[in-house]
C-alpha cells in the first residue's frame, strides 16, 4: 500500500544540519531486523520529494534497510531563501545523512536531480581509497547535458523571471508541466497530483523552484568530471528508463551507451516517461532485482 503524504511524514524525523532541518525516513525505525540487511540509499528528484520511492518502499524494505532524505528546498526539508542552491551542497546534505545513519557502505537508488547529486558523489569517491557504494542505479536523469530537454516552465524559471513566475504559478500549471513528462498511458492520478502540489507548496516551495534550477547550468559546468565519474565507476552501475519521458528518455540512453559504454546494466522502459517508479513500479523493481541478483543481493 503507497503511504500518503501524512504518513509519509509520521514515519521520518528531522535532522539538523547548518542551521536547516533535513527530513529523512530511514526503515530501521520500523523493522527490528535492519540491522542485519545491506543498506540502500535513494536520492529522489525535482521539483518533488523522497515520497516518490514510497511506492517501492515495502518491497525495498523487506530486503533492504532503507534510507531516504529531502534535499534541502525540497519535500519536507527546509527550502532557504533567498539561497544560493548547489549540487555540491546537496552532496554534502547527502554524506551528512550517510554519516548519521552510520552508513559506511551502501547500494545507492538514485532519480533525476538525484542522479546528478549522485554523479558528484562518484566523483568525490574516485579519490577514495575504497569505494563507498556498492551498486548505484539511475532512474531516469539528466546525466549529460547536451541530451537534457527541460520543459518551457523551466526554462523560463530557471532564468530572470523565475522569481516572478514562480508567484504567478497555478496549481493546474504546475501539475500540466508535470503530467507532461509522464507516459501517455502511465499518466499521474489523482492522489500523486494533490501530493505532489502539497510537497511543492510546503514551507512556501513554490517560491525556490527558480533557484533550484541553477542545476541545469551546474551540468554544462561540471560536465566533465559528473559523465566521467559514471565512466571511471568502480561499482556495478544500471540505468533503468522510461523510454518515454521527452526530457531524458530513449535518446539520453542512445548518449549513455555511446558516452559511458554498453557494458553496464541498462533497462529501457517502453511507453514509460519520466517517473518510472511511479507509473511502473513493478517493472522498476524487476529490473532492480535483476540487477542486484547478479551481485548476490536478493
Amino acid at each position: 500500500m503507497i503511504a500518503t503524504l501524512q504518513q509519509w511524514q509520521e514515519r521520518g524525523r528531522w535532522l539538523d544540519w547548518q542551521g536547516r532541518q533535513v527530513f529523512v525516513v530511514d526503515s530501521a525505525g520500523q523493522d527490528p531486523a535492519a540491522g542485519e540487511k545491506p543498506l540502500l540509499l535513494l536520492v529522489h528528484g525535482y521539483p518533488t520529494s523522497s515520497w516518490d520511492f514510497s511506492h517501492l518502499w515495502p518491497q525495498l524494505s523487506a530486503s533492504f534497510r532503507v534510507v531516504a532524505a529531502d534535499l534541502l528546498g525540497l519535500g519536507f526539508s527546509s527550502k532557504p531563501r533567498p539561497h544560493r542552491y548547489c549540487m555540491a551542497e546537496q552532496a554534502d546534505l547527502i554524506e551528512f545523512v550517510m554519516q548519521q545513519a552510520g552508513i559506511d557502505q551502501c547500494h545507492v537508488l538514485a532519480h533525476d536531480y538525484g542522479d546528478t547529486v549522485v554523479q558528484e558523489l562518484l566523483a568525490r569517491d574516485l579519490d577514495q581509497p575504497q569505494s563507498r557504494y556498492q551498486s548505484v542505479i539511475l532512474l531516469n536523469g539528466g546525466l549529460f547535458p547536451e541530451t537534457h530537454h527541460a520543459r518551457l516552465m523551466q526554462k523560463l524559471m530557471a532564468g530572470p523571471l523565475g522569481p516572478l513566475l514562480a508567484r504567478l504559478t497555478s496549481r493546474s500549471k504546475l501539475l500540466a508541466t508535470f503530467s507532461s513528462v509522464f507516459g501517455a498511458h502511465s499518466q499521474p492520478d489523482q492522489p500523486t497530483l494533490e501530493a505532489v502540489w502539497q510537497l511543492v507548496n510546503y514551507n512556501q516551495g513554490l517560491l525556490v523552484l527558480p533557484p533550484l534550477l541553477g542545476y541545469i547550468a551546474e551540468r554544462r559546468q561540471y560536465r566533465e568530471r559528473w559523465v566521467n565519474a559514471l565512466r571511471q565507476a568502480r561499482m556495478p552501475l544500471a540505468l533503468v528508463n522510461g523510454s518515454a519521458d521527452p526530457v531524458s528518455g530513449a535518446h539520453m540512453v542512445a548518449r549513455f551507451r555511446e558516452v559511458v559504454g554498453d557494458q553496464h546494466f541498462i533497462r529501457e522502459l517502453p511507453g514509460i516517461g519520466h517517473y518510472p517508479q511511479i507509473e511502473a513500479p513493478e517493472a522498476v523493481l524487476e529490473a532492480c532485482q535483476a540487477f542486484w541478483k547478479t551481485m548476490g543481493v536478493r
